[in-house]
């Protein structure tokens, strides 16, 4: 949290000035310009400027494809341990010092011997929110792509019609919907959170230029297809009801033999 407050500092601190070949620094004259380049080079090849965002959002999303896997496989793993946790919590619920270092010293180990590192799910966010706000930038302070038009839409302005922010909210939805039917057990943060963050995209994207909005609904579209190949809920949950099932098994057939051994001595 402390990293993405400080990257939003200084970012609001950069300047406003438009995006030329002459711009200088890293902000402006490395991370902003190739931005503005490559999207204008991709609206050249793919027939306009809203393509040329999707394309690249697209590209953006391939791009940092392992760490979004790697956020998966983290989350998922996290998940699957929930129970003891929770058992840990149960165990060490004095609130005094010594208890909750005790909890916490637990927690570590049982996450270590999951192979879970509890802020993994952060890092994939802290890299988006540069991605984000360098795109915004590039197309505000770009005079040939906030005049660019693509479809119904003007990109430097909002949306009239407000299908961009539906879409948003929408996708947004849909991507959170898919990961919390992949998760062992859901609790009261979870569901508000997909409940309540469709409506925040939706809110912000109203005051939005469409440009963003349209990374937005690319970005949260592609996710939904990640989310059905690599973390498919419906897998997810058979995968873990035949573990349970065969650990089942497993506990009836040792019962079993413990009462045939107990018969035997009894014979």
């Amino acid at each position: 949290m402390l990293s993405i407050v400080a990257l939003a500092v200084i970012l609001t601190a950069c300047g406003n000035q438009p995006i030329t070949e002459h711009s200088t620094g890293f902000w402006d004259g490395v991370i902003l310009l190739n931005f503005s380049r490559a999207i204008i080079w991709l609206a050249h090849a793919f027939g306009g400027y809203g393509m040329g965002i999707i394309v690249f959002t697209i590209i953006v999303r391939i791009i940092i494809l392992p760490l979004m896997i790697f956020q998966t496989r983290s989350m998922r793993r996290t998940q699957e341990i929930q129970p003891q946790l929770k058992a840990l919590q149960k165990k060490y619920s004095s609130k005094d010092q010594e208890t909750m270092a005790k909890l916490r010293e637990e927690q570590q180990k049982l996450y270590s011997e999951a192979g879970v590192n509890p802020v993994a799910g952060c890092l994939p966010l802290v890299v988006q929110l540069p991605i984000l706000w360098a795109l915004y930038q590039a197309i505000w302070r770009t005079d040939v792509l906030r005049s660019g038009h693509f479809l119904w839409l003007q990109l430097g302005a909002r949306d009239p019609y407000i299908i961009l922010p539906i879409l948003a909210a929408i996708f947004t939805f849909l991507s959170s919907w898919l990961m919390m039917r992949g998760q062992a057990e859901s609790n009261t943060m979870t569901t508000m959170m997909t409940v309540t963050t469709p409506i925040i995209i939706f809110v912000t994207a109203l005051s939005l230029p469409s440009a963003l909005s349209l990374y937005w609904v690319a970005t949260n579209a592609f996710q939904v297809g990640q989310t059905l190949v690599i973390q498919n809920p419906w897998k997810i949950r058979r995968e873990r009801e035949e573990k349970a099932q065969a650990e089942r098994e497993r506990k009836r057939k040792v019962q079993k033999a413990v009462r045939r051994a107990k018969q035997s001595k009894r014979k």
